[in-house]
Order: C-alpha cells, then structure tokens, then sequence
C-alpha cells in the first residue's frame, strides 16, 4: 500500500504562529493539533510523571504508548510543569507571553484560581488569544459541571436523534463531541487571528463548548420546533424527509448506501432496478410524495439490491450515475484506490518504526499541511523550550525540577 512520506519543508500557513496548549484528553489538544498540522508551534504543557491520559488510553504500542496519542500529539512540542507550584505557574506566564493563542480546556475557574486566566494574562498581552474549551461553557447554571462527550452529545441534541425508533439511543464509536468541539475551537481562533490583523485589532477570549458545538450541528431541528413544534426523532438508516437515501441489503451480506433523493436520479435507480412502473409514477415524482410512500419505495429497491452482490449494484449505479456506495471499516480504506489518490494516509516514525497516521484536510494547493513528527514522549521538549523561548540556562533549568520541569 504506498503511503506518502511527508516532507518537511515549505510554507505552511500557520507558520510564525504559536500556541500553548494547557488542558487534557481530547477536545482543546483536537484543536492544537488541527492548528500544528497547518504550521503553528504547538507547545504543550503536561503534569509531570503521568501526562495527558491520551497516553496510555487503548491501543498501546510496545513501549505502552497509545497510538491515539502518536496521532493527537502529532507536530507538538511536549513540555511538563506542574501547574500546582507556583514556580510552574510562573513558567507557564512567562511562555503565554511569547504565545500568540493560549488553548485551556480545564474545568471553568481552575484557570483563574492558578492565577492563569485571560484576564492575568492578558494584562501584559493584550494581543494573546484565549481558547477556552469546556463541557457546557463558561457561563450559566451548569458551567461548573464535568463535561465529557458522551454527556455533551446527549445534552447538545445528537444522541436523542441516533439509532432506531423505540430504541435506546446508539453512540459512534468515536469521541464525535470532542472532535467537532476542536474543529469549532480552531475556526474560532484562525477568525480572532484575521481580526487581530485589522487596523486596531487585538486579541479576544473564545468560550467554545462540547454541548454547543454539537448543537451547531442540528440543521433545522430548531426552527421545525419553533414553527411547526416538530420534535424530529430517530430516523434508523434513513433521515427525515428525504426519500430514498437508506442502507439496503445486497445478496453477498453485504450493505449498500444509496441516495437517489434527486428527482431524476430518483428515476434512473427506478429504471435501472427495472421498475419502470415507479420510475413514472405521478406519486413518486417528487420528493414529498416519495416521503409519504417511503416504505414502498425502500421496499422496491431492497428487493432489488437483495438479489445482487454489492459489486453488482454499485456497478450497476455507476453506470446510472445514481450516487451509491459501499460502508468501509478501516482496513477497506487501506485498500481503496481512492484514499490513495487523496493521499489520506501519511508514514512517519514511532517508537523506531514506520507508523501510518491519517492526513488532515483541508487539503491546500500551495501550503498544505503535514506531519512532521508522531506525537512525542514525555517533556521531550522541555528543556529545549524553556531554553529558547525563556533563555535559560541548564544550571537555571536544573533548579526548576521541584516544578515539575524534567
């Protein structure tokens, strides 16, 4: 399987750009990492001894290591000081001064009672942007709670609307919440740095939540509440109001995706599957009319699928240009030509060895992103940092050990 070998070089278009990352797990280190794949130097404060949990949480390489955290840490400049000292606190000051974006994602008030909220750092730096990240935000009645995923895509709507009727709700396999909460933390800093570059312009605090920024994702949900007080439900494999787009059964076991929720597509699957009798239709000839008859249409095309190889059908779809396709673990991306064309798979070195790790889109024409190293050990980089940026010396970082700086 050729893989791409990233390449070290070039213009990146967060260049010149750095952050300090403070925080654990999964939502504000997802927005660290988005920015240091794009350029930015990511500096990363982790407790001394343990580290970010990410580290030693499911599949572990041989020296104990999580692979998650070879991909999440990925491009990141890993420092340890404990933030419990105040000697580590002061460390940490100094370093947001020579930052241009601060990313937090602690409980709301930890920070301030460290003495390390924007507003204490901001005093110096004005032109700093803060990122703040938490389970339900900085304000309101339940601003102080603990906020992992799984409660926040609850509380933000997702769940109530995954899985089956009359079924308990399902979750992806897949921190969803946390994901969508560090895409949401980068776009709102790359929108402060463009405001920062204006005549005047300065820097902001960003309140980013897990809860809000899957609430972000409801499509119309609220405005069918507020006008026509629809509580939209769980659709199973299909969604709401739109008719055909399901998983159908094909004759191998295998499932397929089809959506055919175009008029004229509508009519070429028809045909294709030989029943030219819906294909024409009055009733079907739009989509409201295919939503009222939704279980006649899906029962037609499943008893069509079921009679081929999933092979078949998607050639059969190609042909009719109806949009149509396979559901792939990971090992069928692996192996499909596409991914390899898109060039989603980047090899870097871990722990000795090759490790492939997937790239990160956007992809750019002229200052694409890359990986340049896997996420790193423990305060790989400490020493380096606090002699670059704070211009200490080793007798100076020597003494700093009771704060945690290894």
């Amino acid at each position: 399987m050729p893989v791409e070998d990233p390449t070290p070089s070039g213009p990146r278009p967060l260049d010149g750009i750095r952050v300090l990352e403070m925080g654990q797990l999964v939502a504000g280190p997802f927005a660290g990492t988005l920015l240091g794949y794009f350029g930015a130097e990511v500096l990363k404060i982790e407790p001394p001894g343990t580290g970010d949990p990410i580290r030693t949480w499911r599949g572990l390489d041989d020296d104990g290591t999580s692979l998650w955290w070879r991909t999440l840490a990925r491009n990141k400049k890993c420092l340890t000081v404990d933030l419990r000292q105040e000697r580590g606190r002061d460390l940490v000051r100094r370093l947001a001064a020579q930052c241009d974006v601060v990313i937090e994602n602690f409980r709301p008030g930890r920070m301030e009672s460290w003495n390390l909220g924007p507003d204490d750092l901001k005093k110096d730096h004005p032109d700093l942007i803060y990122a703040r990240v938490s389970g339900f935000g900085q304000t309101g009645p339940m601003s102080s709670r603990p906020g992992y995923a799984a409660v926040c895509e609850g509380f933000g709507g997702l769940r109530y609307l995954t899985g089956h009727p009359d079924e308990p709700p399902v979750r992806a396999n897949l921190s969803l919440g946390d994901s969508l909460c560090g895409f949401h933390t980068a776009f709102g800093i790359l929108l402060a740095l463009l405001q920062r570059q204006k005549p005047g312009g300065r820097g902001q605090t960003l309140d980013v939540s897990i809860f809000e920024s899957v609430f972000n994702m409801l499509e119309a949900v609220v405005p069918e509440y507020d006008r026509k007080g629809w509580v939209r439900q769980p659709s199973g494999t299909t969604i709401t109001g739109v008719v055909p787009t399901n998983t159908y059964p094909c004759a191998d076991g295998k499932p397929v995706i089809i959506g055919a929720n175009g008029d004229s597509i509508f009519k070429r699957l028809m045909r294709t599957a030989g029943r030219h009798d819906l294909a024409d239709d009055p009733r079907l000839a739009t989509n409201d009319g295919r939503v009222t008859h939704q279980q006649e249409v899906d029962g037609a095309i499943a008893e069509w699928t079921s009679r081929l190889r999933l092979p078949q059908v998607l050639a059969a779809l190609d042909d009719a240009k109806v949009p149509a396709g396979p559901i792939y673990n990971v090992e069928d991306m692996f192996n499909d030509p596409q991914y390899q064309a898109r060039e989603l798979f980047e090899r870097v070195e871990s722990n000795g060895r090759p490790l492939v790790v997937p790239a990160i889109v956007p992809k750019l024409s002229d200052t694409p992103g890359r990986t340049e190293w896997a996420g790193p050990e423990l305060g790989a980089h400490t020493r380096e940092v606090l002699a670059e940026l704070l211009d200490l010396s080793e007798a100076e970082l020597d003494e700093l050990s009771d704060a945690g700086v290894t």
